[in-house]
């Protein structure tokens, strides 16, 4: 468990000797000053007590200090905050492995936008993990096998459901193949380097052999560079939602490239409320819709077609933990 070692030891000491099963499912860890250590798994929060252990009181819990938060933030910036400043205007920092770090503090505004954060004081770490196997249930219906192709397809969940883990097992899955099934080159814009956990430009995740990533880069920038320049057959990107990402979806689809997205909704109601969304939904754009459920362990996939139409419910048990 390499995200242990971003923890000043002092938290450090209280994670890594929590129970090993809640230690090996954690998908949050909220450090605020002054405030319960609290950690979050398969829809459960607990805040940790200075003996690590789980509980419900925060009265019991450890608040972590100003040393604590000061000496954390050092590591997750390299011990250099000028370095980051793109990454403080956007509110997250993301690290090597994919795990992204969501910072609160106090904004600093220039002609009405934020510029930086400053007294950070609250984090949220993320964990990503990956799940061989978190997409077995939607491949079938992924593949159009008349055609060869991958359908156009939009999954849909509210945050922390497992968009991005589902995301980034069908890019292993469809740049592998299979015995049924032939392998696809596949183009991932990986804007906050979450689907493939890229370092230094490598992806850490496995996301196949025919798999090219554009790490750190605007989701809809990175489209159009993937477009001209690796002759995707299948195109991903995670959390769209801008005017520019809509455009960039419907130029990848009429060059005849097939697209698999994410957005954040509660469901197919409250997604064709969203505005540049909504215009996809409208026009039919996408022939499979994915709508994920999570009940603690349990991630149920409601799967429809272009017209809403409900194809099949599939459930799966213990499926690990979500990631945004």
């Amino acid at each position: 468990m390499k995200w242990l070692e971003l923890f000043p030891e002092s938290l450090k000491i209280l994670l890594m000797h929590l129970p090993r099963p809640l230690l090996e499912s954690l998908e949050e860890v909220r450090i605020r000053e002054g405030r319960p250590l609290e950690i979050n798994t398969n829809g459960e929060h607990y805040f940790v007590t200075r003996l690590s252990k789980p509980s419900k009181l925060q009265s019991e819990a450890y608040c972590p200090s100003r040393e604590d938060t000061h000496r954390f933030l050092e590591v997750i910036s390299n011990h250099s905050l000028y370095t980051m400043e793109e990454e403080l205007r956007k509110g997250f920092i993301t690290i090597p492995g994919g795990h992204r770090i969501g910072l609160a503090g106090r904004t600093v505004l220039k002609n009405g936008k934020v510029e930086h954060l400053r007294d950070i004081s609250g984090f949220n770490v993320r964990i990503a993990k990956e799940i061989n196997g978190a997409a077995d249930q939607i491949i079938p219906h992924l593949v159009d096998y008349r055609t060869s192709r991958i359908k156009h397809t939009l999954i849909v969940s509210s945050p922390q459901q497992g968009k991005t883990t589902l995301l980034r097992d069908i890019a292993r899955q469809i740049s592998h193949g299979s015995e049924k099934r032939r392998s696809y080159k596949v183009s991932i814009v990986d804007e906050r380097s979450e689907i493939a956990g890229s370092y230094k430009g490598v992806p850490t995740f496995d996301v196949g052999p025919r798999t090219d990533v554009m790490d750190a880069c605007p989701k809809a920038e990175g489209m159009m560079m993937l477009l001209r320049s690796m002759s995707p057959e299948v195109l991903i990107v995670d959390e769209i939602g801008r005017e520019e990402d809509a455009e960039a979806i419907k130029e990848a689809l009429n060059a005849g490239i097939s697209v698999i997205a994410s957005a954040h909704a509660r469901d197919m109601a409250d997604l064709s409320k969203r505005p540049f969304i909504k215009d996809l939904i409208q026009e039919e754009l996408f022939q499979l819709y994915v709508m994920i459920d999570r009940f603690g362990k349990k991630v149920t996939y409601k799967l429809a077609d272009s017209k809403n139409r409900t194809l099949q419910q599939q459930g799966i048990t213990n499926a690990g933990g979500a990631h945004a």
